[in-house]
């Protein structure tokens, strides 16, 4: 009797998500049965990526193991349980897969020192890291066509900056500085003064206030795609929309002071963003009224076909 090497895969994606995305936890516990274990399966290889780089003692060794994980999903390599689940929950929902390559392709840039140039290379790279986890969840909850994807890459682009903006002192810690180097040359600062710990944190403060001015502006766009998605997707992506949005607002607020500290929200304020998602959805533009895109924002897509072939064992 062969053993299903990927028994394991559901209930460690389950702990997963349970025990690291707080946020995305409460949004997932709206979904049916289904769309909320695809989505930890989802949330878990994204998280393995992450962790690789993360949790890597050196650069080079987090480079070797990402580039194992690229070639397993390419077909390159024999793929980890965790791959073959992705790829056999991937090919059954007609997930956009090769969103998930160009996730996994950026976050390898994350292995050495991280300095982004200006905003445009700040947007390609939250494309890379979490548009692309919104173009896979919107997939996964039944929102197709070019408009839908477009308000799915923006939510994922919000999300990040919001992370960005949250993380700063963290990311220093590893040499990674996120915040544009224009964004920080206007306010008399260079990257490696972040990174090094010396910067003014007022001037960091009020370049973190502007990231997320920006935000807002794709927060606003991806809410007009809630009206692609089913009534339960629709009330899971607007609260999980609101909670990061919260999350970057909180950090607006607390200026300079939230450098200090890894910002949460606390029971009020997750109550109150809650709400506030909830009350997205009695928008017109979430029951049909069609809403143009903002053509000042940036639209992203998932790079064309690589070589390589899906997971042999998927």
């Amino acid at each position: 009797m062969t053993l299903d090497p990927t028994a394991d895969v559901l209930p460690a994606a389950r702990r997963a998500l349970h025990e690291r995305a707080r946020s995305f936890r409460i949004a997932a516990r709206l979904l049916n049965a289904e769309d909320a274990d695809d989505a930890a399966i989802t949330y878990a290889l994204c998280r393995e990526a992450d962790d690789l780089v993360d949790e890597a003692p050196s650069a080079d060794v987090a480079t070797v193991a990402i580039a194992e994980l690229r070639s397993e999903l390419r077909g390159r390599k024999s793929p980890r349980p965790l791959v073959i689940a992705f790829y056999r929950m991937a090919l059954r929902r007609r997930l956009p897969i090769h969103a998930m390559w160009d996730l996994v392709d950026t976050i390898a840039e994350d292995a050495g020192p991280v300095r982004i140039s200006d905003d445009a290379a700040l947007l390609r790279y939250a494309y890379g890291v979490a548009g692309t986890v919104g173009l896979l969840m919107g997939s996964l909850l039944g929102a197709r066509g070019d408009q839908a994807e477009a308000c799915a890459v923006d939510l994922g682009i919000g999300m990040q900056i919001s992370n960005i903006v949250r993380d700063v002192a963290e990311d220093a810690l590893r040499d990674r500085v996120y915040l544009p180097a224009t964004r920080l040359h206007r306010v008399g600062l260079r990257a490696d003064d972040v990174a090094s710990g010396s910067a003014d944190p007022e001037a960091i403060a009020a370049v973190c206030a502007d990231l997320v001015a920006l935000s807002d502006s794709y927060y606003a766009s991806a809410r007009n795609g809630l009206r692609f998605l089913p009534p339960r997707g629709r009330v899971a992506v607007a609260v999980a929309g609101a909670l990061y949005q919260a999350i970057g607002h909180a950090v607006a607020r607390q200026g300079a002071k939230a450098l200090g500290r890894r910002t949460v929200l606390g029971p009020i304020s997750l109550g109150v963003a809650f709400v506030r998602g909830l009350l997205t959805l009695a928008r017109p533009t979430v029951w049909g009224a069609s809403h143009p895109r903002d053509p000042a924002l940036p639209a992203f897509a998932p790079s064309p076909s690589t070589p390589g072939r899906p997971c042999p064992t998927a």
